[in-house]
């Protein structure tokens, strides 16, 4: 009998420790990393509808991307959805801290988590990234989604209009989860200012 409970109180702590439960909706595929959106918890963070990543003040450019959250119909803003966020540094590098917890020793330290509010806004604040060294990639900044009652999933990075190594054939292969990722960039108080809305479900395999 001892037994037995210790394998129900075992299956039930690595479910937590994977951020999902049998009351949570699997969708948006295959995704190896989305538990990292759980990782504010690790770091006992309190998501807010704004966020600073590491070393802003120090790297340039500079950029500020904000945004709305809808639901499905891309009309109502939504609630309580976590949003998370990482990128390499100006090496085009996933540089970790020298004490990195969680995922970070694979995101690096440039990461973020926000938390919509009852309007679904939601602003960051970081530098733009480097593309990946010797690999025809543009640079881009991951985002990642948690719902309430779903698994997390990723959408369409962040992409930038101006980056030369965006090309046609790139821009096409996007799957346009949550939305179109491509942002332009205008400066604004000597930021690089962009906006993109998403809307939760849209591209999104098993959604429904």
């Amino acid at each position: 009998m001892k037994k037995y409970f210790g394998i129900i109180l075992m299956t039930l702590v690595i479910t937590s420790c994977n951020g999902q439960s049998k009351s949570e909706k699997k969708v948006g595929g295959p995704c190896q990393d989305c538990e990292a959106v759980l990782d504010y918890k690790l770091l006992e963070l309190e998501p807010k509808t704004t966020v600073t990543l590491p070393k802003f003040e120090n790297n340039e450019p500079k950029v500020k991307i904000t945004g709305t959250v809808f639901q499905k119909d891309g009309k109502t803003p939504a609630e309580n959805i976590i949003l998370y966020v990482y990128h390499t540094d100006r090496n085009g590098i996933y540089q970790p801290s020298d004490n990195p917890i969680g995922w970070e020793k694979t995101h690096g330290q440039y990461r973020g988590w926000l938390k919509t509010g009852k309007d679904g806004k939601f602003t960051f604040q970081t530098f733009r990234p480097a593309p990946y060294p010797k690999v025809q990639e543009p640079e881009h900044i991951h985002i990642y989604v948690k719902e309430p009652n779903t698994v997390p999933y990723y959408i369409d990075s962040y992409f930038f209009e101006s980056d030369p190594k965006l090309t046609a054939e790139k821009r096409k292969s996007q799957k346009n989860r949550g939305g179109s990722g491509i942002i332009k960039l205008e400066e604004e108080n000597g930021i690089w200012t962009a906006n993109r809305n998403l809307i939760l479900g849209m591209n999104i395999p098993d959604y429904e």
